[in-house]
């Protein structure tokens, strides 16, 4: 006939085996578990194509203030900002809509 446990030991595996499903579910689910930093990793690429994006309106924007700059004037460049913003045009152009 097999031994049947003791009730201290029945006690103490059934606490060793919720102390350990305890420390896995914190593991994956937790605030610092496997989900958290898939998350986490996840944020960080997104804010980091955010980031490249705004760099690079950054680095055009600071080209087109050199180039319309009291060191450097961009005439070409001059004349099609005033054409945009202030609706321009030249005695021999034709303006088709």
């Amino acid at each position: 006939m097999p031994q049947r446990l003791s009730i201290g030991a029945t006690v103490f595996l059934v606490l060793t085996v919720l102390v350990g499903l305890y420390f896995a579910y914190a593991a994956v689910q937790g605030p610092s578990g496997i989900l958290r930093r898939i998350q986490i990793q996840a944020e960080t690429e997104d804010l980091r194509e955010a980031r490249d994006l705004l760099q690079a309106d950054v680095t055009r924007m600071q080209n087109l203030t050199r180039r319309l700059s009291d060191d450097y004037l961009d005439l070409d460049l001059l004349d099609e900002r005033a054409r945009e913003v202030l609706g321009l045009l030249r005695a021999d152009e034709i303006l088709l809509r």
